[in-house]
């Protein structure tokens, strides 16, 4: 999946989203969400990169848990064909819930 598809991907999602962070006093009101890259296991043959596997984290702040949002998400992950893991932490300094989506792309 290129870094276009991945952005287009997450326009359907409805919410606000930037690449890795919003700028310093630029982020939106809850519910928004941030994308990166963190990491790459490339598979090799022949010494150079023959299968390329990027890692994406989509990481969704709100102020109150929303099942709704989160299905919303999970139908447009699942309607690419895209395997997830998930996890849930409440950041107190910021007082929202991070809903952090894993994958592979």
């Amino acid at each position: 999946m290129t870094h276009q598809e991945v952005m287009e991907m997450m326009a359907e999602t409805g919410i606000p989203f930037a690449y890795h962070h919003f700028a310093e006093g630029e982020s939106p009101e809850p519910p928004f969400a941030v994308f990166l890259y963190p990491r790459a296991d490339n598979f090799s043959a022949d010494g150079k990169p023959y299968f390329k596997i990027n890692h994406l984290d989509i990481e969704v702040y709100t102020d109150l848990k929303d099942v709704k949002l989160e299905t919303r998400i999970e139908a447009v992950l699942e309607g690419h064909g895209i395997f997830y893991a998930k996890s849930e932490v409440w950041i107190e300094t910021e007082n929202l819930y991070e809903v952090l989506y894993e994958m592979e792309v």
